[in-house]
């Protein structure tokens, strides 16, 4: 269905028919065939058959040490089917079989980080392998049988029921009724007959004696069609640059587009680790600043300067305070805290930007822009700038920067004003005074009545406020996009335009951070094609480095959901779309110097490779970059089409089209949405602002969102332009009900 016709049946207040189903006449009846009941093992043999199967999964903890963390099962001769989770990012894992044995992970087989579920490989055959059985075929209160290593205790084999088969999280997961423990998940769920069913995966906060397994049949599509990971590749998945940042004294620095991550303990006296960054602090005076948020207010992280060695200057909250010190060596006597009070500007929990400036013989510190201390100290000067961490602490940064001046965060007084005043007073947020409370309460009736009326208004008001909010969100990242996608088409931005997109409905998308992402993976690849290589070559280096190496694939277990419309996530996740993943390979194809264009067909987006030389060559980067005949494009459009295709469509799309069309992507998923069909549908306009279609979608849009002179607009704009495939009587129609409202 198209995305008119979704949002038109989504507007309209249409009778809907269901069609009586007739059964077809009965055949005559078979005489019964007697089968005599299987008989199930006992619980003992049962067990005994299938803990051959079950294995440990052993791979470096938080604090880069290696202990246990999960189960695992056979699935296949070499397979170990897992969660995600048990194996971590990046990670080094090992696998421990029951008969003793134990194998390095040679790749990561099959992963997906949305269903929590992994399939290792190691080196390693003639396993007893588990026979899966189909999910969807558990009954309540069937008996199951859970099995792992709980606690680290090898083994483990508790009896239970299924309490029920539920969506949690988008996801089908059997409700048990067994106690799942660390060390559980990852573990098989099995049947009286010895079949897989699920994946243990959590414990209840609820009860003691409930727990949760993934159901199988998740899991079989990623033995279908793996995204295998050499484990040389897996290791790298979030590593720092090198040519960027410098981890010292330990603990486990990780990037993640735009983010550093940290945990584990450092190795430093207190747990403390350094991450320095390589760029060049300016002479005095200059700045540099992060922002940081911590998982526990009880831990210590922020900024580290004139760091050399064990030296260096530390500016961080920690346990409610801020606090600057001086490291003058490995241990705390060599330490002095020059600084250590709280302050009301530092929200705890929250992302909190710290900065710095140095001057002359003075350090001054800043929380969100407002001055802490200032310190007269020059014990210890030059070095590097960057990260530190105290202890067990987990912690996120971003925005790192040094420079003489580095950008602030907060926003003017003038300007905060001349926007409250825009958009209208709002309440004084005040404390309660005692005086004021006696006073109202010798009428507390009447004052109780007004005070809440006044709450009330106060609440319409917030909700108001937080849609305005919203909305300019919205209006700036659409704005941007407009203005990413103008100019000559071969000059546009299209990695980035794609970033805008996903802006659209998470502001916290660091496009900047992304975009140097994709710079790093251009950086990579482009060190392993030798400067004389000829196309193929390049194209061959592109495929292996996205498919074999990274493990980029198509989506399987959730095709709609919108993350595969989103490029941030779709380089996180190394999942995606046809369109996503094509951007992806284009724009690095493009660093390698080749040209791939994007080929809209209908259902199914491709790419085709239009060498200096020659025929073009296309491309499905969805199935792992597999090259397509014509024949066989022209066989899979005439099947979406019912119709002979034409060369319209394999004319390369351009980058506004292409934006246009993974809009469209999102907008077929906004269902019940309105809010969400809007922000996609008025994205779409302001790239294609003649597009009659969408006037029509948005007018019903805004219809439904009570937008009704929004609406006549678009329902006028559509009577006065006329545009082809609009359906004007209907137009007319909505604009008569829209005006008599």
């Amino acid at each position: 269905m198209s995305a008119l016709r979704r949002i038109a049946a989504m507007s309209a207040a249409w009778l809907i028919l269901t069609p009586l189903v007739l059964a077809d006449e009965a055949a005559p009846a078979a005489s019964p065939t007697v089968t005599p009941p299987a008989v199930s093992p006992s619980v003992e043999q049962l067990t005994e058959r299938v803990r051959k199967s079950v294995a440990v999964i052993v791979s470096d903890g938080r604090n880069g040490q290696r202990e246990g963390l999960g189960s695992g099962f056979v699935v296949a001769d070499g397979l170990i089917a897992t969660n995600f989770h048990v194996i971590g990012e990046g990670r080094g894992v090992r696998v421990q079989l029951a008969d003793g044995r134990e194998f390095e992970a040679t790749a990561i087989h099959a992963s997906d980080r949305a269903l929590d579920l992994a399939i290792l490989r190691i080196d390693a055959s003639d396993l007893p392998v588990l026979e899966l059985g189909n999910s969807d075929e558990l009954k309540q209160g069937q008996s199951v049988l859970a099995l792992g290593n709980p606690r680290g205790l090898k083994n483990s084999v508790v009896a239970g029921l299924v309490s029920g088969v539920r969506e949690m999280d988008g996801r089908p997961m059997v409700q048990l009724a067994i106690p799942i423990e660390p060390g559980n998940s990852g573990g098989p769920l099995i049947d009286m007959q010895g079949r897989v069913h699920g994946v243990l995966t959590m414990k209840s906060l609820v009860t003691p004696n409930l727990g949760f397994a993934l159901t199988i049949n998740l899991l079989k599509p990623l033995l279908e069609k793996p995204n295998p990971i050499l484990m040389s590749r897996w290791l790298t998945i979030g590593a720092l640059d090198p040519h960027e940042w410098k981890p010292t004294f330990g603990a486990r620095w990780r990037q993640r587009s735009g983010h550093i991550t940290v945990e584990g303990q450092g190795q430093g006296f207190g747990g403390r680790s350094l991450c320095l960054s390589e760029a060049a602090v300016p002479d005095r005076p200059c700045e540099m600043t992060v922002t940081v948020q911590m998982n526990d207010e009880a831990g210590a992280a922020g900024l580290a300067f004139c760091a050399e060695g064990d030296k260096h200057y530390g500016f961080y909250p920690t346990n409610g305070h801020l606090r600057l010190t001086r490291f003058e060596g490995p241990d705390v006597a060599s330490w002095t805290i020059l600084y250590d009070q709280p302050s009301r500007h530092y929200v705890a929990g929250s992302w909190n930007t710290l900065r710095v400036r140095l001057e002359e013989g003075k350090i001054l510190c800043f929380v969100n822009d407002q001055p802490v201390v200032e310190v007269a100290d020059s014990g210890l000067t030059g070095g590097k700038a960057g990260l530190v961490k105290f202890r067990q602490t987990q912690a996120q940064f971003k925005g790192f920067k040094v420079g003489r001046e580095v950008t602030r965060v907060t926003v003017p007084a003038s300007e905060a004003q001349r926007i409250e005043k825009l958009v209208g007073d709002g309440a004084s947020p005040s404390a309660i005074n005692p005086k004021i409370v006696s006073a109202l309460a010798g009428d507390a009736a009447y004052a109780t009545t007004v005070l809440r009326d006044r709450a009330a208004a106060l609440d319409a008001q917030a909700a108001r406020l937080r849609e305005l909010a919203q909305a300019t969100h919205e209006e700036r990242v659409t704005t941007s996009l407009a203005q990413t996608l103008s100019g000559d088409d071969d000059k546009i931005d299209l990695f980035r335009a794609g970033l805008l997109v996903a802006r659209l409905d998470n502001e916290e998308v660091d496009v900047d951070g992304y975009c140097e992402e994709i710079n790093r993976l251009a950086h990579e690849i482009s060190a392993k094609v030798p400067a004389e290589a000829d196309e193929p070559t390049r194209l061959e280096t592109l495929r292996k480095y996205l498919f074999e190496e990274n493990g980029f694939h198509g989506s399987r277990g959730d095709y709609d959901s919108r993350s595969n419309s989103y490029l941030n996530e779709v380089l996180d996740d190394r999942e995606g779309l046809p369109i996503t993943l094509s951007i992806v390979y284009m724009e690095l194809a493009h660093r390698l110097g080749l040209h791939v264009v994007g080929i809209g067909l209908p259902g199914h987006f491709v790419v085709e490779h239009r060498p200096a030389k020659g025929e073009g060559q296309l491309i499905d980067v969805y199935e792992g970059a597999k090259l397509l005949t014509r024949a066989e494009a022209e066989r899979r459009v005439k099947a979406a089409i019912d119709r002979e295709p034409t060369p319209e469509h394999f004319a390369a799309m351009t980058k506004r089209a292409i934006i246009v069309r993974m809009l469209g992507n999102l907008l077929n998923t906004s269902g019940n949405e309105p809010r969400a069909a809007h922000r996609y549908v008025n994205a779409i306009l302001a790239i294609d602002p003649e597009n009659g279609q969408f006037h029509w979608i948005r007018a019903v849009v805004r219809s439904r969102l009570d937008r009704r002179d929004e609406a006549l607009e678009d329902l006028a704009w559509l009577t006065d332009h006329k545009p082809a495939g609009v359906d004007l009587e209907r137009v007319e129609q909505l604009q008569q009900i829209l005006q008599h409202q």
